[in-house]
């Protein structure tokens, strides 16, 4: 597996968010369902219906698009100062507690 850059999407927030091709087949090894959902993960990031602070790390953000009812896509980056890189991204039926940064 190469490990060439799979996306770089730009936030809302004002800062990208990159993930290689390396780092998405590691996540599909624990999230299989990803692969399905992968356009979804990019809009999350591009176009979130809401983004939190983590409560546990300031430095990491989760965006969120709705999938269906009580059910959303989560992509988790960490910002570094105008770009910022995926850690994980997986589907969830709550929103996690932290501070709400999109929409004001």
């Amino acid at each position: 597996m190469n490990d060439e850059e799979r996306f770089n999407i730009l936030t809302p927030l004002g800062f990208s968010v990159r993930t290689s091709d390396r780092h998405w087949a590691a996540l599909l090894e624990k999230h299989p369902y990803l692969e399905d959902i992968e356009p979804l993960i990019q809009q999350a990031l591009s176009q979130p219906e809401e983004v939190r602070r983590s409560s546990q790390d300031p430095g990491v953000l989760l965006f969120y698009c709705q999938i269906k009812f009580q059910r959303w896509a989560v992509a988790v980056a960490r910002q570094l100062e105008d770009d910022g890189f995926l850690i994980t991204a997986y589907q969830t039926s709550a929103i996690k507690e932290g501070e709400k940064l999109w929409p004001k």
